[in-house]
């Protein structure tokens, strides 16, 4: 039985792993379905395959734990001492057999639900926002210190004549009642250029990517839909790097002071100082 599936997880799945064997919440028969809650969904059955096949060789659920507590420490090791930054594949879509790579769903899940301070994210299209947005929600409910700010395209689409406000209006209303899980809402700013009526001066905001307190940047091609995170084809990197996250949230935030992002109209729930 290959235990090769240990070396593909990162060190925030194998703590997960560990906590949950601790705690009594993954317990033998292990099976793919159970270990899904904590792994990217392809290392599911072989994960708990592994898990089953140490639990067999006389390994008990504290003993697993264990060790895979210390593989997670030699993961973060293995960070610590590598030269520059560490970057990650990651992608949506079919396997490619050989490359590594980690799923876009699993990564900005995780990236969310370990925010300790700040959470930028920049995205074009929102669409079924509840599915994406579930992990950061309850993230800063759990957190409520936590700040988080989204920039979206806010757009006037072909043909609509409507006033700026009403389209802002409509959009601010269709994100609270069908895109945002939770009773918290994000800071949400968007470019007033796209709402041009003249189409020449359009712009979309058409960045994407997400800040994690200032030190992990993950940018991609993936929009923040169920269907770019879990099933289209797209590529994006992982970089923890403070320097590179810095700058990206720098970047926003000065396009914020000059107001050339502007927030949207409405409150949201400002984060307990």
């Amino acid at each position: 039985m290959t235990r090769a599936v240990f070396h593909r997880l990162s060190a925030h799945e194998l703590e997960a792993l560990c906590d949950a064997l601790r705690t009594g919440r993954l317990v033998p028969p292990f099976q793919g379905a159970a270990c899904a809650a904590y792994v990217a969904g392809e290392h599911a059955a072989p994960l708990a395959a592994a898990i089953e096949g140490l639990g067999q060789d006389g390994l008990g659920p504290s003993q697993i734990a264990t060790l895979l507590a210390v593989l997670a420490e030699d993961r973060r090791g293995e960070r610590k001492s590598g030269p520059g930054p560490v970057v990650d594949l990651v992608a949506t879509g079919p396997d490619a057999p050989g490359v590594p790579s980690r799923d876009t769903s699993v990564v900005v899940r995780e990236l969310f639900r370990h925010a300790q301070e700040s959470v930028l994210v920049v995205g074009y299209v929102v669409r079924q926002g509840r599915h994406v947005f579930q992990a950061l929600a309850e993230r800063m409910r759990d957190h409520p210190a936590l700040r988080v700010r989204l920039c979206l395209d806010v757009s006037r689409h072909p043909g609509d004549t409507s006033l700026d406000s009403e389209i802002l209006q409509r959009f601010a209303a269709r994100f609270r009642t069908q895109e945002w899980p939770g009773e918290r809402v994000p800071e949400i700013y968007y470019d007033p250029r796209a709402l041009d009526r003249d189409a020449s001066r359009r712009a979309s905001l058409h960045a994407k990517c997400i800040v994690v307190d200032r030190e992990h940047a993950f940018v991609s091609s993936a929009n923040f839909t169920e269907a770019a995170q879990v099933r289209n084809i797209e590529v994006g990197v992982l970089v923890h790097s403070r320097l590179l996250a810095s700058h990206l949230a720098d970047h926003f935030e000065a396009l914020v002071a000059a107001v050339a992002l502007k927030p949207l109209p409405g409150s949201w729930t400002k984060p307990v100082e």
